[in-house]
């Protein structure tokens, strides 16, 4: 199953960097570190999800509060048939329902909104706990950025999730080190963040390679012990594109002509 999803994988980067270069813009470098930990929770983990029932009141939930990666979203859900795959190449464009930051207004599939960094870590809690309330068994992930750990909002939002020992939702951290102006030291260190999430209460797994299919399965499967999960996983910004990796400018720029065929040759 693992090498199939690594095939996967890189049909998802080349279809998420087509789609960043039709926009003209985009994120490709977060977008291309998250990729395994989508593709394991879209085609292994998330349950009753569907693209032809995009909106069964009993699916698992995912929010994407890192909403600059989503080319890497849109691709698996265009994958999923939640809608054409011709639609990725609208990317940005002004008429299109594939903007810069997810709308779940917009675009089936996606279930929360994202763009002002840290605020839809809330909306997740808020789910997961309104899933208790009504005796849903569903569950809700969220995944969140590094960087955006910098803000204040989601660490109010892990106190009440510890509070209410919401054990239906898992937190998953990309931690790739960079983010759009240096690396996470240089803009505003955050220490060590498995040890971090532990003093908030999370049931924590720190995951040394985000990209090892295996290692995170596992951390799925671990068991939430009466607690909110915390997946902390060390990934590489703008993996796979050799020119691309562990390298800041492509936090947020578009490949050109000659770039996107060298990641197309790279990515078959």
């Amino acid at each position: 199953m693992y090498e199939e999803l690594k095939e996967k994988a890189k049909q998802l980067r080349r279809d998420t960097l087509q789609a960043i270069y039709a926009g003209g813009s985009g994120h490709p470098g977060g977008s291309l570190s998250a990729m395994e930990l989508l593709v394991a929770l879209y085609y292994g983990e998330l349950k009753n999800i569907s693209g032809t029932d995009p909106y069964n009141i009993d699916r698992d939930r995912f929010i994407l509060s890192k909403g600059h990666a989503c080319p890497a979203l849109y691709a698996i859900l265009a994958d999923k048939g939640y809608f054409p795959k011709e639609d990725l190449r609208t990317l940005r464009h002004v008429d299109s329902h594939l903007q810069g930051q997810p709308d779940k207004k917009k675009t089936p599939g996606v279930d929360a909104c994202a763009g002002s960094l840290g605020q839809a870590v809330s909306v997740g809690v808020g789910m997961a706990l309104g899933a208790k309330k009504a005796g849903k068994s569903l569950r809700v992930y969220v995944m969140l950025g590094d960087g955006e750990l910098q803000e204040g909002q989601p660490w109010e939002a892990f106190m009440s999730a510890a509070h209410y020992r919401l054990d239906n939702i898992t937190f998953i951290i990309d931690n790739n080190g960079l983010q759009i102006d240096g690396t996470n030291e240089e803009v505003m260190s955050l220490g060590n963040l498995a040890d971090k999430m532990r003093a908030f209460g999370m049931e924590t797994i720190e995951i040394d390679d985000g990209h090892d299919f295996g290692t995170i399965f596992s951390a799925f499967s671990a068991p939430h012990c009466g607690k909110p999960k915390a997946i902390v996983a060390h990934t590489v910004k703008g993996k796979g594109v050799s020119y691309m990796e562990n390298a800041v400018y492509w936090h947020g720029a578009a490949p050109n002509e000659e770039q996107l065929r060298q990641a197309m040759e790279e990515l078959k």
